[in-house]
């Protein structure tokens, strides 16, 4: 034999610690593979709307930045909000952070006025019902049942 020159108590030794190698590893990547089964945040990433008119990058931090493109003329803004997501429950609870709309508004230099935020933030600033469907996330508002339809970039 080539491993260890056939000295059988040298050849048990080298046996007993690679299988106690592997077995560390085996345990080491299921215990990973479950914690990102079931910790994971499933709508973390960024998605786009179907008609165009939003894009959510949802974070894990609970944190979200909607980019509304056509806000204005030619102007485009990201409004960081912030949610709470029930797992459980598949609802997702989007909220609104009132200085964040304020920084916007001074970013925008007079284009943008809190109001106007607050009127093309309205439809995303509810509790809705979650589904995720390999690239496709629907949220279903949970009032009224309407639904908007994102796929991920």
């Amino acid at each position: 034999m080539i491993i260890a020159k056939n000295d059988e108590a040298k050849r048990s030794k080298i046996w007993t610690v690679v299988t106690l190698v592997s077995s560390v590893l085996i345990v080491l990547i299921a215990v990973f593979l479950l914690t990102k089964l079931f910790t994971t945040n499933p709508l973390e990433g960024t998605w786009e709307d179907e008609d165009g008119n939003f894009v959510l990058t949802v974070k894990g931090n609970n944190s979200l930045t909607v980019n509304v493109p056509d806000l204005a003329e030619d102007y485009s803004a990201d409004i960081k909000m912030d949610y709470v997501l029930d797992k459980d429950e598949k609802t997702v609870t989007i909220k609104m952070n009132d200085s964040e709309v304020e920084k916007a508004v001074k970013r925008s230099d007079g284009i943008l006025t809190e109001e106007t935020l607050e009127n093309a933030l309205s439809s995303v600033t509810t509790t809705f019902d979650y589904s995720v469907d390999r690239d496709t996330l629907t949220l279903t508002e949970r009032e009224y049942g309407e639904q908007m339809v994102f796929t991920k970039k």
